[in-house]
């Protein structure tokens, strides 16, 4: 059931960040779709490794990846999936807390949280960068293999 709730909740939350975004209409669904998926491969990931660096970084590659390939499909930025999709990963929360325990005065909790921050804001750029490598990689082998 958690798993449901899970899903429910990512696909609304993407899918109103695409409508905030002004994505165009026919792809709010999409949007939704593509951060659904990305939130559950992180859901899943953290709760079987109790890593959320490594789990951001797996969904944000996926949900990066699978932007391109909607964008190429459906001829659309990919910006318009990449950054709806990438929103339920943000880690807006922690950002939060990491500033509350500043203004407190509890700097070790807060370097604690604000490390944190930086590595996962880091793994969300870094899927970012390689999914886009993957990408091009995979542009110059289908190139090469139409020219032979």
């Amino acid at each position: 059931m958690a798993i449901l709730a899970q899903a429910l909740t990512s696909f609304i939350a993407t899918g109103a960040f695409g409508i905030l975004f002004n994505a165009p209409k026919e792809s709010l669904v999409k949007c939704g779709l593509i951060g659904m998926g990305g939130w559950l491969i992180y859901f899943q990931l953290e709760a079987y490794s109790n890593n959320a660096i490594l789990a951001t970084l797996a969904a944000t590659i996926f949900i990066a990846v699978l932007s391109q390939e909607l964008a190429k499909f459906y001829k659309t930025p990919v910006i318009i999936f990449s950054v709806a999709g990438i929103i339920p990963l943000v880690p807006g929360g922690l950002a939060y807390d990491a500033m509350r325990n500043f203004v407190e005065n509890d700097y070790y909790s807060a370097i604690t949280l604000a490390a944190k921050v930086f590595m996962l804001a880091g793994s969300i750029a870094f899927g970012l960068v390689f999914s886009e490598v993957i990408n091009q990689i995979t542009k110059k082998i289908i190139q090469h293999r139409l020219r032979t």
